[in-house]
């Protein structure tokens, strides 16, 4: 056991602080690349929903 008198070295992992960083930028890009995609997605079916409403036939 410790008697207290002992100095307690601590290291200080610098390369723990970069890689947190770049976990922060990486799910940024990757909630960015989400959006994207989904608004490309609601386009899409957009697009395609109003070619289904001019494309049915009213006259049934």
């Amino acid at each position: 056991m410790s008697t207290g008198k002992e100095e307690i070295e601590l290291e200080d992992d610098v390369t723990a602080d970069d890689s947190e960083d770049a976990a922060v930028a990486t799910v940024e890009v990757a909630k960015t690349n989400l959006t994207k995609r989904r608004i490309i997605d609601n386009l899409l079916e957009e697009r395609r929903l109003n070619k289904q409403l001019a494309e049915y036939d009213f006259d049934l």
